[in-house]
């Protein structure tokens, strides 16, 4: 458990505090706790604890981080969802807990528009095909010749069923009418090993996660899945170039908040936190661990998850994927 210290709200919001109610204009009175519905260490966990410390010339009150892991982040957001909405319970959390669990889990214990306020979208970074650096094939096109030669011959290493890079490489056997294997792993540091060391073919990851190994020669990256290439990658083609439509897919990491929240309280928060992100310091740092800051306002952020449930739906029906793999 971490505890940051916030100072006064800053003059805007102390402007308008004549026409806010009561609970609004006093907010914070005591500490806002942020769980983080993943293990210590992870993206979500990064992004929620520097935004928070961050945050802190704008808030007069303890800001308590909290990770509790579970079921893809399902365990956490179910627990926000039964949260009052005054704002003192938000979460940081991933395309995986608000984008995919929803269209992969029948029984899910929360739903991310009825049960939550997205606050905001915080940042995002894309997927990169990478291979084992001793694959034959050099470019996304000789790979993808490969499956089709020999359908269901590669291992596609994932951080589990249902994340980011599982469902990036459905997607991108549907739309090049190839095949391969599956091999979830409890997690992308050791499914990442297991592409280094030759136990796995293929996989489809963070860009931000594994641009060192790329760098060092341990992976080859073939394509990545963005709307442009990456300035730190120049030579890498987007898949929209190699004339692969549909493959542009981002992970990303969103805050949000128990549903009913007072709009005066709402406004805090996200003023807050996207001032936070959009600073020079955060900025700097998330551009080094390879995201793209975009926090953006609650109507967006509530039509990105909207439109991101309804892509993976139709990609998990497609795949006849279930939770178990």
């Amino acid at each position: 458990m971490f505890r940051y210290v916030f100072t006064a709200i800053g003059s805007a919001a102390v402007a308008c505090a004549m026409s806010m109610p009561a609970a609004a204009q006093d907010y914070p009175t005591k500490p806002v706790t942020v769980i983080v519905p993943f293990a210590p260490g992870g993206a979500s966990d990064t992004i929620g604890r520097l935004a928070t410390q961050i945050m802190q010339p704008t808030f007069g009150q303890p800001l308590v981080v909290e990770n509790k892991p579970g079921a893809n982040g399902a365990v956490g957001a179910a627990e926000l969802s039964r949260e009052a909405p005054d704002g003192y319970t938000i979460m940081a959390a991933s395309i995986g807990t608000l984008g995919i669990n929803p269209a992969l889990q029948e029984d899910l214990p929360y739903d991310p528009r009825e049960d939550m306020e997205i606050l905001t979208v915080a940042v995002r970074t894309p997927n990169a095909l990478v291979t084992r650096p001793d694959i034959e094939a050099t470019t996304a096109e000789e790979l993808i010749a490969a499956l089709k030669e020999n359908p269901d011959a590669m291992l596609f290493a994932s951080s589990g069923t249902g994340s980011s890079d599982h469902l990036t490489a459905e997607l991108f056997w549907q739309v090049t009418g190839t095949s391969g294997i599956h091999v979830p792993y409890k997690g992308g540091g050791p499914a990442q090993t297991d592409l280094m060391g030759g136990h796995a073919d293929a996989s489809f990851q963070n860009l931000g996660a594994i641009a060192n190994f790329v760098r060092e020669g341990k992976m080859k990256m073939l394509a990545l899945a963005a709307s442009e290439r990456s300035p730190d990658f120049p030579d890498v083609p987007t898949f929209a170039e190699l004339g692969i439509e549909g493959m542009e897919v981002y992970s990303w990491q969103a805050f949000a908040a128990p549903k009913g929240l007072n709009p005066a309280v709402k406004d805090v928060l996200v003023t807050s936190i996207t001032e936070a992100l959009k600073s020079p310091q955060a900025t700097e740092q998330l551009q080094k661990m390879g995201f793209e800051v975009l926090a953006n306002s609650p109507v967006e952020a509530d039509a990105f998850v909207a439109d991101e449930i309804a892509r993976w739906t139709e990609v998990i029906k497609a795949g006849n994927i279930s939770p178990e793999g």
